[in-house]
């Protein structure tokens, strides 16, 4: 039995893990084989120098509540590298004021203890106060726009100043546009075991304040957020080197076909092209790849990755001088409210969020603009979105000098669309690919857009893999 050829295309952080896991799985001899349409690592994940520091221009944090990142980055050496954030607060601008993010709420759905009186109008606080009254028709298992269910539930302003501006930063979505499972699963399942009122169901799900309840004290609490000194090219290098891959930059993959017990990957231009045979294959690729190379062979899959649809949108990076930037308030950010006249969504003050990203003295920022539906605004050069930001910090800050130095990173279809049916669509795509020895799939259309759901989902497609190209692996098939 000759040692295993494995393909894993993407070598975004989906990818690049499952190389790494697969790896240890499988030992020193396999093959693994990384190819990447662009000309770096990382998809999503991007770290560049900004006034001379690395600096995240795609993801900045993961969630240090979930096992996956802490655990990779030990694995690798790297637990040194791992920050968490200042005690700089958040903030929004709402009603056109910037307050501090209200406490109490569920990702913007109102609990019995939140506290919105800065950020609804009268009218709106009205509408929050009546619902827990207003009779609740809902039927288990059903999944629902949140937007619209915000909305039916308590008017329109919880879903513009408070939904929307927390997870629009999640998904570069509109809340309209999500669908309720997928997004806030707890919310879900509290209204499924029958919560009388939507302000019930986000009380029950939500954990209790700090020191209160039967977490308090135990451990349970702890930073939400980490980040990585260096930006997440730290990791994605240690992962590559580790992988101990061959990473083909610039390789389009064209086409995938069954080839006896393994796999043909046709790649590069449709005048030149190459094979690539394997024995199994990783596919760790945004949802319209996937539609297009599993279409003819596993449909079913194909068909619900089509279904998954993409939200475009752009980081601008920006560093000042300390006198240049006194203005700026001590908060961690700014989200904006979808009914504010401004063109960004968010700004992170990031050398007030991460402490070592002021070290050398000077303020770095970053703002984001574009949601989903919305290409057609980022249609424009750099000159001018860094032209918009600026205004936008003008307006929220009181910013008004040239910065240091910016840099601007596009993100054309960069985060998948959790809409409505979203789960079912993930269950299809993975029971139809179950059902095909030597193939799997990772990333961020799957169960979470964040770090740790794709070295999640990587893991257990490389653990799929494993088992069977070590009880199956045939002799070479050559190349």
């Amino acid at each position: 039995m000759s040692a295993a050829r494995i393909a894993v295309v993407g070598a975004g952080i989906s990818g690049l893990a499952a190389a790494h896991r697969l790896r240890t799985l499988l030992g020193p001899a396999a093959e693994i084989v990384v190819l990447e349409q662009r000309d770096r690592t990382g998809g999503v994940l991007h770290t560049v120098e900004l006034a001379g520091m690395p600096f995240d221009v795609g993801a900045e944090a993961f969630l240090a509540r979930r096992p996956e990142v802490p655990a990779l980055l030990d694995e690798l050496g790297l637990a040194d590298r791992s920050v968490h954030p200042t005690g700089a607060s958040p903030s929004i601008r709402a009603g056109g004021r910037t307050v501090g993010l209200p406490p109490g709420t569920m990702m913007g759905v109102p609990t019995s203890r939140a506290r919105l009186d800065d950020v609804l109008s009268p009218a709106g606080l009205a509408a929050v106060a009546a619902e827990p009254e207003r009779p609740l028709a809902w039927e288990p298992g059903t999944d629902v726009s949140l937007g619209g269910l915000l909305r039916e539930r308590f008017g329109p302003e919880v879903p513009e100043r408070l939904a929307d501006p927390l997870l629009g930063g999640v998904y570069a979505g509109r809340v309209d546009a999500l669908g309720l499972r997928a997004t806030v699963p707890a919310l879900a399942a509290a209204l499924d075991a029958g919560a009388s009122s939507l302000t019930a169901a986000a009380t029950s799900a939500s954990p209790p304040p700090a020191g209160r309840g039967p977490a308090a004290g135990s451990g349970s609490t702890g930073p939400v957020f980490g980040g990585i000194r260096g930006g997440y090219r730290v990791l994605l290098d240690a992962l590559g080197s580790a992988s101990a891959a061959t990473v083909r930059f610039g390789t389009t993959v064209r086409s995938l076909e069954r080839r006896g017990a393994g796999w043909r990957l046709v790649l590069g231009a449709t005048t030149r092209p190459e094979a690539l045979d394997v024995d199994a294959v990783v596919l760790a690729v945004p949802a319209p790849a996937v539609r297009k190379l599993l279409t003819g062979l596993v449909p079913a899959a194909a068909s619900a990755a089509g279904e998954v649809e993409l939200a475009s949108s752009v980081v601008v990076a920006l560093a000042y001088r300390p006198a240049e930037a006194a203005a700026l308030p001590p908060t961690s950010g700014v989200l904006i409210a979808a009914d504010e006249p401004l063109s960004i969504k968010a700004a992170t003050h990031s050398s007030n969020k991460w402490a070592h990203l002021g070290a050398d003295g000077l303020v770095r920022l970053r703002v984001s603009t574009g949601r989903f539906g919305e290409a057609a605004t980022l249609q424009v050069d750099d000159d001018e979105l860094v032209a918009r930001a600026r205004v936008d910090l003008a307006t929220l800050h009181g910013i008004t000098a040239a910065p240091v130095e910016a840099v601007v990173q596009r993100w054309g279809g960069g985060l998948p669309q959790y809409a409505v049916g979203h789960l079912d669509r993930v269950r299809r795509i993975e029971q139809a690919v179950a059902a095909v020895p030597g193939l799997a799939v990772a990333g961020s259309a799957l169960h979470g857009v964040g770090v740790p759901a794709c070295v999640a989902t990587a893991r257990a497609a490389a653990e799929r893999i494993a088992a069977v190209v070590q009880v199956t692996a045939p002799e070479s098939n050559g190349s």
